[in-house]
């Protein structure tokens, strides 16, 4: 089973992040920019919270607020759900199914190491599952089954 630190080591360990006295606009254009889909709020060392296109959306378009005057703090979600290293990815997208939450930030004790999207689990997943079917052919077929490792 793979681990969120098995997957950060796969995918890299990029860390995109705003402060929260930053506007929205700069928050939405750096994820543009970097083709990303939130940022992590952060004050010096401290996760203080994330931004996602969906708060973008939801807390700026529909209630009809102006992003370039509109500060990340004022629509950033305070409560993060984060994932541990040594979680399994099935793990965490029972977490994020569960918090109906799309990131999660990996943290290392308070520390940020990186962040896993739904996509991330769900291209690990289907990564496992084909290994498995390869596995299942060679045994039904009579080959050697090959150590994942």
């Amino acid at each position: 089973m793979t681990t969120v630190r098995q997957l950060l080591d796969q995918k890299g360990r990029n860390i995109w992040s705003i402060h929260p006295d930053a506007t929205v606009f700069d928050a939405v254009a750096k994820m543009a920019e970097k083709d990303i889909g939130s940022l992590l709020v952060m004050e010096g060392e401290e996760l203080v919270g994330i931004i996602t296109e969906r708060h973008y959306a939801r807390n700026v378009v529909l209630k009809g607020k102006t992003s370039p005057a509109t500060p990340v703090r004022d629509i950033m979600e305070r409560h993060v759900v984060i994932a541990q290293p040594e979680q399994s990815v099935d793990q965490c997208m029972a977490v994020m199914s569960e918090e109906r939450v799309r990131h999660l930030p990996v943290l290392e004790g308070k520390k940020p190491i990186g962040i896993v999207s739904i996509g991330d689990l769900v291209k690990s997943i289907i990564g496992d599952q084909k290994f498995t079917i390869i596995q299942l052919e060679q045994y039904i077929h009579g080959g050697r089954a090959i150590v994942n490792g």
